[in-house]
């Protein structure tokens, strides 16, 4: 079964059901029916979903914070134009394609990354989204094995607070090692800097609050067969054939007649 993330918290006495409509439909694997201009579908199309249970690495979770003071806007109208611009609060070097549909359950965004100088072409499936929040989750081969939730609330003091909070884990040993090197500080300032925009568009310019939690500091041995689909190795292999690609088929209509075959009039 896929594992559901848990949602933002909800005020004492402010609970309601969630409508089943806010979920993306389960499935055995991922499709891509058409790539974004642009995009490079890779890693993605044909591949499970993985939750934190799946991945192999430490389990963290980690919640970024900013708050959007002064802004007269609603947590609604702060998530509406989260999914509309998503794309756009990226740093440079994550490129995040939704499909024609947008941020809505079931779609998939393709990304198409740059860590270390190094290509990481991947993607992400949304399997909720409400007014309020929408929670991503990651396919075999992301550095990550988890979801991410993206919210907005306002906390007991009335001020509005724009949110994102992940669990997950490293998926594979490479991605591990990549983590605790230099990679963790990268993801960090990826979120820091799509908090930092969001709240720009509302002319708000607060500081990024970070908590982090080690959930479990024990690696899953058991998992490090997920190395198979690293997006890392796989994107750079397919830069690495892209010359061969390129390269234009031989086309026999242009061989010289002497050399093309026998003459049929000899």
């Amino acid at each position: 079964m896929i594992e559901q993330p848990p949602q933002p918290q909800e005020k004492e006495g402010e609970k309601q059901l969630r409508d089943t409509a806010f979920w993306a439909e389960p499935v055995e694997t991922l499709m891509v029916s058409e790539a974004p201009a642009g995009a490079i579908n890779l890693n993605v199309a044909g591949r499970r979903v993985m939750g934190p249970l799946q991945g192999f690495g430490q389990l963290w979770q980690k919640t970024y914070r900013v708050e959007l003071s002064g802004a007269d806007v609603t947590p609604a109208e702060v998530v509406k134009i989260w999914k509309e611009k998503f794309p756009e609060f990226q740093p440079p070097q994550n490129r995040f394609y939704p499909s024609m549909a947008g941020v809505k359950p079931g779609e998939v965004l393709l990304i198409n990354a740059t860590v270390g100088g190094m290509p990481v072409y991947t993607g992400v499936r949304v399997i909720y989204a409400d007014e309020e929040s929408f929670t991503v989750m990651t396919p075999e081969g992301h550095p990550e094995s988890g979801w991410n939730t993206f919210s907005a609330y306002v906390d007991d003091d009335g001020t509005r607070v724009a949110q994102i909070q992940s669990l997950a884990r490293a998926d594979d040993p490479i991605y591990e090692i990549g983590f605790r090197i230099v990679g963790s500080t990268e993801q960090e300032r990826i979120w820091t800097h799509v908090l930092k925009s969001l709240a720009a568009h509302f002319g708000v310019n607060e500081p990024v609050t970070l908590e982090k939690v080690l959930v479990d500091p024990k690696v899953q041995w058991s998992k490090a067969k997920n190395v198979w689909h690293n997006a890392g190795i796989r994107s750079v292999f397919h830069e690495m054939a892209a010359p061969l690609r390129r390269t234009p088929k031989h086309d026999r209509s242009k061989v010289p007649k002497t050399q093309a075959g026998p003459n049929r009039g000899s």
